[in-house]
């Protein structure tokens, strides 16, 4: 009797890579501590340039954005992902200032699949990626 074939293994890996556009270290770290032990992989992009060229290099599954970064500007990074084609679907997990009404309404009329409190995404980092991982995309 033989094993059976090992397959998929790439694309598993593939499929739980997560572009994080993320510079507050202490976010980073709580993406790093709830995701890394649950087989996700992350992709790190540290500039403005890093957002793009590290999505059509790594092909996540999914990214997040930090929407108050000082670094990054996170209004550009959705606008640019949202217009090119291969990324319309991606799922986009923002976090922002719970009292940034405006905020939270640009990122959503920007295509951001979910956006959440810093609080919220501290306390719910797996159960979220998670969630917009499972979400048909359309």
């Amino acid at each position: 009797m033989t094993n059976p074939p090992l397959t998929g293994h790439i694309d598993e890996t593939a499929q739980k890579t997560v572009l994080v556009a993320v510079t507050d270290i202490f976010f980073y770290t709580k993406l790093r501590d709830a995701l890394l032990p649950n087989g996700y992989k992350l992709e790190r992009a540290r500039s403005q340039d890093d957002i793009m060229l590290k999505a059509s290099t790594v092909c996540p599954a999914a990214v997040i954005l930090n929407m108050n970064d000082e670094t990054l500007n996170a209004f550009q990074a959705l606008e640019t992902l949202r217009s090119a084609p291969q990324f319309k679907g991606l799922p986009i997990l923002a976090f922002a200032n719970h009292e940034e009404i405006e905020t939270w309404n640009r990122a959503k009329s920007l295509g951001v699949t979910k956006i959440v409190s810093r609080n919220e995404f501290s306390m719910r980092t797996k159960d979220l990626v998670e969630g917009i991982m499972s979400r048909p995309t359309s």
